[in-house]
């Protein structure tokens, strides 16, 4: 391609609303524009990196015997309703009626749709198994949109989906996608995490994410220096650091106006760990207490994985009808009815807690667990801390910032119960169909390529993406020895099907290596002065900034070279 005629609009300047790298770069190199906050068209050249991805993402689709498919984004809401998740969605779900007031949604994703073919096409077990994918446009009313392309209203996302007949054909199903999503990432050459997840709305008994660290992703790992651990902050756990306390005897402590833990911790002189906080949450409208330690942070996904969707925090007024005070010195102990207490794993047989004493201003010291709480149940309930012992080998855990680049799901009989995809045995019995789900973001594959591989002058292509393999950047356009040549290179490239890059616009050189280094091309084929002086042809390769020499004679079987190195 010449730059001449390319649609490749660069810029010089950041723009102002785009914070992390991938944004900023994809946005001055070109790649993508803003149409409203959260839709971007892909230009030219986002659309060539796009493209690659979604190659590599169909060969190794393609590998395990997937069929590729096209579902329909415009949904009818019934199908929807059917599995609950009309509801469960909320806001997020794009709804709209048709000129006959008929509701319908855009999908997010297409369990539904899956679902609804399945009961349609499978009778039998003969019929078994079945993986179907698409590469597709989806759509979620997401209400803060941001950090580019990772976080949009409109995104494209590769979505499969396995049909079996039990359990162990899920299993299978299961590791063959996470299989291919391990090649596609390689493939794709990141840097990247298998980490155990929460299911969240999608439900289901297993479910992992692959993840980038990115100081600016919107996840939280938790990561292990010493083995392979590593899960989502949703679900991961540790060994917490022990705190030892003598029993004593209970005492009612007056705590005028000291309420949060860290005023008592003040008042009372008093470490965080010694003090325990008293949650009260709604569960199907009905009220439960959850007891952690006050150093630590209650896990609110861990709590809904434990006891369902229907979790919220009580209200200032339910507070006060349970427990008869108002927040802040809520506790277990006096409660206005007894209710179900729910007490991390992290307080099992531990003594000398302080905690609120249902009266206004006052709060109970010398709290023994097992002695003075009625508890229903002790749950891992907590957030992970930095440097707390792992569960599998007591090495030090850490925290990082991640960006997902694909979930899979094992989604069971979720779906086919709610919506009656059902097979007949080999006995002729019905039965449910047994499902997964795995998805991968597109637009986050290209998005965490740009945030591992670049540097301030801007993006460094590896090659498995680059949108072009070689740059030609002749130095005096008006010399007609440079132009020949570059020319000739330019054209010998092409016949070899590789794809390269002429910048041929009338512009300084400085302009020219600005915009170079900014498209970031792996190899930069550079004509001008050594090549007057010396006949030598000089070949930069972006990401080393290492330099070789060619002559016109060698220089296609050098460019190769490089190119099979890269």
């Amino acid at each position: 391609m010449r730059l001449s005629r390319a649609y490749i609009p660069t810029q010089k300047e950041t723009p102002a609303d785009a914070v992390i790298p991938s944004h900023r770069l994809m946005l001055r190199a070109g790649l993508i524009r803003p149409l409203v906050s959260g839709v971007y068209s892909y230009l030219p050249l986002g659309w060539k990196v796009m493209k690659k991805v979604m190659a590599i993402i169909r060969e190794e689709m393609d590998r395990i015997g997937a069929q590729e498919l096209q579902l329909p984004v415009l949904n009818p809401v019934e199908i929807w309703d059917e599995t609950g998740r009309a509801t469960d969605f909320g806001d997020e779900l794009f709804r709209l009626k048709d000129r006959r007031n008929r509701s319908l949604v855009l999908a997010p994703t297409h369990e539904e749709v899956v679902g609804d073919l399945a009961r349609k096409f499978v009778q039998s077990y003969k019929d078994l198994p079945q993986i179907w994918y698409q590469i597709q446009t989806k759509f979620r009313d997401e209400p803060r949109p941001r950090s580019g392309v990772i976080r949009t209203r409109q995104f494209i996302m590769k979505d499969s989906y396995s049909l079996d007949v039990d359990g162990g054909g899920l299993e299978k199903s299961y590791q063959l996608h996470a299989q291919a999503y391990r090649n596609i990432f390689t493939r794709c050459q990141l840097k990247f995490h298998v980490v155990g997840a929460s299911s969240g709305l999608m439900g289901g008994s297993k479910s992992q994410e692959f993840m980038v660290e990115s100081e600016f992703g919107e996840d939280t790992l938790v990561l292990c220096n010493h083995c392979d651990y590593a899960a989502n902050l949703e679900v991961a756990t540790s060994i917490p650091c022990e705190v030892h306390g003598e029993s004593t005897s209970l005492e009612k402590i007056h705590t005028p106006g000291q309420r949060t833990i860290e005023q008592v911790s003040a008042f009372l002189n008093k470490q965080p760990e010694r003090l325990m906080k008293s949650l009260l949450y709604m569960c199907d409208d009905e009220p439960i207490m959850v007891l952690i330690r006050g150093d630590h942070e209650l896990n609110e996904s861990k709590l809904q994985a434990h006891l369902g969707p229907s979790i919220r925090p009580a209200h200032p007024e339910e507070i006060q009808e349970v427990c008869g005070v108002e927040m802040g010195f809520v506790g277990p102990i006096g409660l206005k009815k007894p209710i179900p207490i729910f007490t991390d794993k992290a307080l099992i047989n531990q003594q000398d807690f302080t905690t609120g004493a249902n009266e206004k201003d006052y709060h109970f010291s010398g709290i023994g667990l097992e002695r003075d709480v009625k508890i229903t149940e002790y749950v891992d309930l907590r957030n992970v801390l930095s440097d707390e012992k792992c569960v599998e080998c007591r090495g030090n855990l850490r925290i990082a910032n991640a960006i997902e680049l694909g979930h899979i799901f094992q989604l069971g009989t979720k779906y086919s119960e709610s919506m009656k995809a059902v097979y007949l045995d080999k006995r002729g019995k019905e039965r449910p169909i047994y499902m997964g789900s795995y998805g991968i973001g597109v637009e986050r594959i290209v998005a965490a390529a740009i945030e591992q591989n670049h540097d301030e002058k801007g993006i460094v292509w590896d090659a498995a993406l680059a949108p072009y393999y070689v740059h030609i950047i002749p130095i005096n356009t008006g010399n007609e020895d440079i132009t020949r040549i570059a020319k000739q290179i330019y054209e010998k490239l092409n016949k070899k099907n590789i794809d390269v890059l002429i910048d041929d616009r009338e512009v300084t050189p400085g302009y020219k290596f600005k915009d170079a280094d900014l498209l970031g091309i792996p190899l930069q084929i550079i004509i001008g002065d050594k090549w007057l002086n010396e006949s030598q042809i000089e070949i930069k390769q972006r990401k080393s900034g290492g330099t070789v020499f060619s002559s016109e004679t060698d220089i296609m079987k050098t460019v190769l070279s490089l190119l099979k190195s890269l």
